[in-house]
């Protein structure tokens, strides 16, 4: 019995966490998704949900997306899958690190 109830109990704790990781990734594309335009909203074909999310270092490339003011070394970069046109990339949203706020948009270079 004590085996049953020691499994149910690392059973619990695995699934709070993966259920804590997930809602971070949920929270960051929908924070990103809010900032956009009705316009921008649109271009994403499926939900904010098919997205990719990864902590970048801020260079000079990156740099040029974001605000003026933003001075930290990393950001969050959240890429809509499926939203590029014949002219842009995928649509792009920046998100501080430390809190959750949008630092910058745009369109990642298009892949030929």
């Amino acid at each position: 019995m004590n085996r049953l109830l020691g499994f149910s109990f690392i059973l619990l704790v695995a699934m709070v966490v993966l259920l804590g990781c997930n809602s971070g990734k949920l929270s960051l594309e929908m924070i990103a998704f809010n900032s956009l335009s009705k316009g921008e909203q649109n271009l994403i074909p499926v939900s904010p949900k098919d997205s990719v999310i990864e902590k970048i270092d801020v260079t000079p490339s990156v740099e040029k997306f974001l605000d003026d003011e933003y001075d930290k070394g990393e950001v969050y970069l959240v890429t809509f899958n499926n939203t590029e046109s014949e002219s842009n990339g995928n649509l792009i949203v920046f998100i501080d690190v430390k809190k959750p706020i949008v630092v910058g948009k745009g369109y990642s270079d298009k892949k030929d």
